[in-house]
């Protein structure tokens, strides 16, 4: 802006306030009009790589995992800006432990990374609150490509209308069994297409012949109610609503008092001793019960921990009621100044024969099919292996996806945990921890 121009000498003192005035109207009326035009572009996601493709470009991008995924994920970025050498990355990683705090903190703060990993559990939250860029229109115009993914894949991320998240790797669930003590003890191993009922069964076998409760109590495992719910018609849920009734639930807890009662579980304590620790110390490695319910990519992680050999199939029920579930998934912040080059990102984490080998299976079996062949052939870990023939196996029989996990859901999955454990413990019957187990989740939805 100029200096304001002084009053000219001898003028009169109100004819150069007037003037005065006059300048001073016509600047807001400029800056009235000049201000919607600049929030327009910001809106629009405006910015200098579409003007000038060579201009440089710094995304910042946030994610959670480990030494391992970190190290692949930088070596991914470098990649990137190897071949794009005017993009450079402000990366930032840390452990899952509070990683959605520090998101939120960020994201309350103004000042969100440009891409960010999440997960089916905030997924809705973050698009609800309109944090997360609409990738609809790049996917319909090629410029993010998921032409490879299995469908029910790629909608999974699909919030309202709006595709909100990449699906960064696909993952399904698995129980896992183990197989050295089965074969030890002359016992069958479980098939996919067991009936819960069969599997309940089977299991009580296990704990007479062997002496180890064949299966952990999942009661209180969503993914294991999940897919039991949709055997029955019904979902987890429904819009904006919950999807099942009291009835359901106690229906599904009355199953598993069942398998207690006939000692096919193991006894409450050591229950809880599953819900509460995390994949390292599940029962199935710890020998404490012959089978855990686990998603599918987990089985590596699980053989780390124990000398038995194990096993994995889908679960009980009809095969169908899986799905092809984004392990994890890539999302833009929809108020990004770099939008096409975010997307591009995105689009090359997915879709770039070189990225995906570096990748390889770390955040779950490459979502593009053809690169998921790729990466198979390159994998020598036998755990992995069996997930990929597994899940492979079951991507045949996969159902459509449920809707992504609404605001809320978090706390819907703790309070599952505590419902399961009165009905487990005794301190309620299978119906009135079901009661107070729907009670909770309609508060935790609201």
């Amino acid at each position: 802006m100029h200096p304001a121009t002084p009053p000219t000498a001898g003028a009169p003192a109100g004819r150069s306030h007037r003037t005065a005035r006059r300048n001073l109207l016509r600047g807001l009326v400029a800056l009235a009009v000049a201000a919607p035009l600049a929030l327009g572009a910001a809106a629009c996601g405006s910015d200098d790589a579409s003007d000038a493709p060579n201009a440089p470009v710094k995304l910042s991008i946030f994610w959670w995992g480990g030494d391992a995924r970190g190290k692949l994920t930088e070596d991914a970025l470098a990649l990137y800006s190897k071949k794009h050498p005017n993009v450079t990355f402000e990366k930032t990683w840390q452990a899952n432990q509070g990683y959605f705090d520090k998101l939120a903190t960020l994201t309350a703060g103004g000042n969100p990374p440009d891409i960010f990993q999440i997960d089916d559990n905030a997924l809705a939250e973050y698009a609800a609150r309109n944090t997360t860029l609409d990738l609809t229109g790049f996917k319909d115009s090629g410029k993010l490509d998921v032409s490879k993914f299995p469908k029910s894949l790629w909608q999974y991320g699909v919030v309202d209308g709006k595709l909100a998240g990449l699906a960064a790797g696909e993952n399904t669930q698995g129980l896992v069994y183990n197989k050295t003590l089965l074969t030890s003890n002359g016992l069958p191993e479980p098939t996919s297409g067991m009936s819960w009922e069969e599997h309940i069964a089977w299991a009580e076998q296990v704990a007479k012949k062997a002496g180890v409760p064949g299966t952990m109590d999942p009661s209180a495992d969503y993914k294991a109610f999940w897919v039991w719910l949709r055997q029955q018609g019904k979902d987890l849920y429904k819009g904006k609503e919950i999807g099942f009734t009291a009835e359901d639930v106690t229906r599904w807890f009355e199953l598993w008092k069942g398998a207690r009662d006939r000692g096919a579980t193991p006894t409450p304590d050591v229950i809880h001793e599953g819900n509460a620790t995390d994949i390292t110390k599940q029962l199935v490695v710890t020998g404490k019960a012959g089978t855990s319910w686990v998603w599918v990519n987990q089985m590596p992680e699980l053989k780390k921990n124990t000398k038995d050999e194990l096993g994995v199939v889908a679960y009980p029920g009809d095969p169908s009621a899986q799905w092809a579930r984004a392990s994890m998934y890539w999302s833009a912040f929809k108020g990004t100044k770099y939008r096409d080059v975010a997307v591009d990102v995105l689009n090359f984490l997915v879709n770039d024969p070189e990225a995906a080998k570096i990748l390889g299976t770390d955040r779950g079996l490459p979502s593009n099919l053809d690169l998921r062949r790729v990466v198979s052939d390159d994998i020598t870990d036998p755990a992995m292996k069996q997930s990929i023939a597994v899940e492979t196996e079951l991507a045949q029989k996969f159902g459509e996806s449920p809707q992504v996990p609404i605001k809320g859901h978090s706390k819907v999955r703790a309070e599952l945990i505590k419902a399961a454990e009165n009905a487990q413990y005794g301190r309620a019957t299978p119906a009135e921890a079901a009661a107070q187990f729907l009670a909770a989740c309609k508060s935790a939805i609201v």
